[in-house]
């Protein structure tokens, strides 16, 4: 629980704290659904704006390996516009902004993770209200580091008893994040894709610092190869995913197993991974927020503690060796601090021959995945990415 708040609007969205701790911005919320009102934008001209771009790279690659839109007609040209941000989205941070007027929030350091937590679940629960019906869920345990940690397995509609499986890591800076935000967004993936989802609770820093959640993801997904028949993953045809964070726990994972003769990830699906490079990028010194602003990156990494430890590399991928990891596709947004990484992290894959594909979708923001209300255009790159999850297992 969340007590003895004053207000304040956290730096991950808008989160409103009320004087009881429990209330999301109703105000900001609110007003944000008589913006999109007033505004009339129609779900199609949304799903326009957040076209995305896309650059397939390795035996895929098309064409001079230029960025395309969906019709496969050249779009390099609009690589080099300034984007405009979903008119959605601008909406909502535009009441978020307005709902915060006055408020002056205390640093992240200030307040207990317990609560940061409760604040993000709570703030992305009420943009994700409409996943799926028509799944089966099923809450277990599997192995951790330290012992037994919690999972859900996703089984859409219909399923065979035996499908592809996706290991799959929520994001949150390692910090914030459970089964809960990321549960609608791990529906939507198993309905679209076909596919069994199995997402895993790691434990979060700074109760548990570097190398934890790593450690965890790594035990969870060679517990889901060992225990394929059970939950009903076909051993060869098993991936590993996550957003963020958990994108970054992914990617470490597919580097840890490379050479595992036993566990062969087939396929990598690294949603706007926070890659942790060793030089910070032009898009992490230009932009603060929107959502994940510069003070919450450095709570992050404090609260991670990674740095100089002996097994910082396996959560600083900016030189990770990427020979022989498996096909992967790496989304970015336009309006994210950590898409310029997830560019460079594709390109480097690219270079090592993996086939890799990277999709932009320069109209959105970080997070948009488990966002799903608030506007059309997230539908439509879920769509798309689950499209490209389903021919990856098939």
């Amino acid at each position: 629980s969340i007590n003895g708040a004053s207000d304040m609007t956290a730096p991950f969205g808008g989160f409103k704290m009320s004087g009881n701790g429990r209330e999301w911005g109703d105000f900001a919320f609110h007003e944000f659904l008589e913006v999109k009102a007033v505004m009339g934008y129609a779900p199609k001209q949304a799903a326009n704006r957040g076209c995305q771009l896309h650059e397939t790279h390795g035996p895929r690659r098309s064409a001079g390996g230029r960025f395309h839109d969906r019709a496969g007609k050249s779009a390099t040209p609009l690589v080099r516009k300034t984007p405009m941000m979903d008119p959605h989205f601008q909406a909502l941070l535009e009441a978020q902004a307005k709902a915060a007027e006055g408020q002056t929030p205390p640093p992240l350091d200030a307040l207990p993770p317990d609560m940061v937590r409760a604040g993000y679940r709570m703030q992305r629960q009420a943009t994700d209200q409409n996943p799926p019906k028509d799944v089966e869920t099923r809450d277990l345990k599997v192995a951790g580091a330290a012992g037994e940690i919690p999972a859900r397995l996703y089984t859409p509609a219909g399923a065979a008893a035996t499908t592809g499986g996706l290991v799959y890591f929520h994001g949150g800076g390692f910090v914030i994040g459970d089964l809960e935000s990321h549960d609608g967004h791990c529906r939507r993936l198993a309905a679209l894709a076909g596919v069994r989802v199995l997402s895993v609770d790691y434990r979060l820093a700074p109760e548990n610092p570097f190398p934890a959640s790593h450690d965890d993801a790594l035990a969870a997904t060679r517990w889901a190869f060992d225990h394929a028949a059970e939950i009903g993953f076909d051993p060869a045809r098993i991936a590993v995913g996550g957003d963020s964070a958990g994108g970054n726990l992914a990617a470490s994972v597919a580097s840890d197993l490379k050479a595992d003769p036993k566990r062969r990830i087939a396929f990598q699906l690294l949603l706007y991974p926070g890659i942790w490079p060793d030089e910070e990028t032009a898009s992490r010194k230009a932009l603060d927020g929107p959502l994940l602003t510069k003070q919450a990156i450095a709570w992050f990494d404090k609260c991670l503690a990674a740095m100089g430890h002996p097994q910082a590399h396996r959560a600083m991928l900016g030189k990770v060796d990427c020979a022989g990891l498996p096909p992967a596709l790496v989304v970015t947004a336009g309006f994210d601090p950590l898409k310029d990484e997830g560019r460079d992290h594709a390109e480097r894959l690219r270079a090592a021959g993996v086939v890799v594909e990277h999709v932009e979708y320069p109209s959105l923001i970080h997070d948009f995945y488990i966002m799903a209300d608030v506007s059309p255009a997230v539908g439509e790159a879920v769509k798309a990415t689950a499209a490209s999850l389903k021919a990856a297992l098939a």
